[in-house]
């Protein structure tokens, strides 16, 4: 096995531990990768293609399943990618449920996602953290304090009882896995481009609510807005630590959060109309996510 484990130098964890703290304060930075621009074309073709992920990449309940333990669609954004651009090999190793560990561990079946990487992939999707932060104990603990106390706002002071905010804890927390997690794609892939997506807008970017199409509390809509966003930033600003490109996948799906009408949301809400996951994108939803890494794709390897 690739040793995966490199040590990171003082002053440079220091430095990353104070970038994000002022991303946990809510600071919105920009941060550009340094990566060179070399070896892979703008629009690459014939190339060997690895996904790894989370259920947002595997597209739980959305026809077609290929892989019922891992809740894997034929149309998900890796699937539809693949189609676009033609790859002579594709392995979607996505599986609903994983967190960082199932990188280095089987979940299921599902062999280490780690395992399907090679000398000889040409490109790589990493899309993972957001069940590391809680998305599924998040969801319940605000539908079940919201119907409590809809007007209100009883999932943020729960979750800022102790005098900080628990779940921006758990975000700065989350970023060495990350940064492991693209280390070690670099170690075992080390001509790979790497593409590290973000998560899609699940709920209104203005702070607005849909209660009860929505069971959270009209004060939680915009803290449950900010905490999606505060893990996005940490994800682009590790990818950029990295030598990745963070795909943003939450500027193109404004508008079609779970709120929406049926026919206007990518999103499913917590009863689903589509065939989706609660608070899982849907095929449309999956089909955003495709142009969004394409259109990175079609930027020269580095540039932003």
């Amino acid at each position: 096995m690739a040793n995966d484990s490199v040590a990171a130098e003082p002053a440079r964890s220091r430095r990353r531990s104070a970038v994000l703290g002022a991303a946990i304060g809510g600071c919105a930075l920009v941060a550009a990768s340094t990566a060179p621009a070399a070896a892979h074309p703008a629009h690459p073709r014939d190339l060997t293609y690895v996904s790894l992920g989370d259920s947002y990449t595997s597209g739980p309940a959305i026809p077609g399943q290929v892989d019922a333990g891992c809740a894997r669609s034929d149309h998900n954004y890796p699937s539809l990618l693949a189609a676009r651009q033609a790859v002579t090999a594709f392995k979607d190793v996505s599986c609903a449920g994983a967190t960082t560990e199932e990188m280095w561990k089987a979940q299921g079946t599902n062999a280490p996602q780690l395992d399907a990487l090679g000398r000889n992939t040409d490109l790589v999707t990493v899309q993972i953290g957001g069940n590391d932060v809680g998305f599924g104990s998040i969801i319940g603990t605000c539908a079940r304090l919201g119907v409590q106390d809809p007007a209100g706002n009883p999932c943020e002071r729960s979750y800022r009882a102790a005098g900080y905010d628990r779940l921006a804890l758990t975000v700065l927390q989350t970023a060495p896995k990350i940064d492991r997690v693209l280390r070690a794609v670099h170690a075992r892939a080390p001509h790979a481009r790497v593409l590290l997506v973000g998560y899609p807008d699940l709920l209104p970017d203005d702070g607005s609510g849909c209660f009860p199409s929505v069971p959270f509390a009209k004060g939680d809509f915009p803290y449950l807005r900010d905490t999606e966003k505060r893990l996005n930033l940490m994800l682009r600003l590790v990818a950029s630590w990295n030598r990745a490109e963070y795909v943003d996948t939450y500027g193109p799906t404004v508008g079609h959060d779970m709120c929406k009408a049926p026919a206007d949301r990518w999103i499913e809400p917590l009863q689903p109309a589509s065939p989706a996951a609660p608070a899982h994108p849907n095929a449309k939803g999956e089909a955003a996510m495709a142009e969004a890494v394409l259109g990175r794709l079609g930027h020269a390897r580095g540039r932003h």
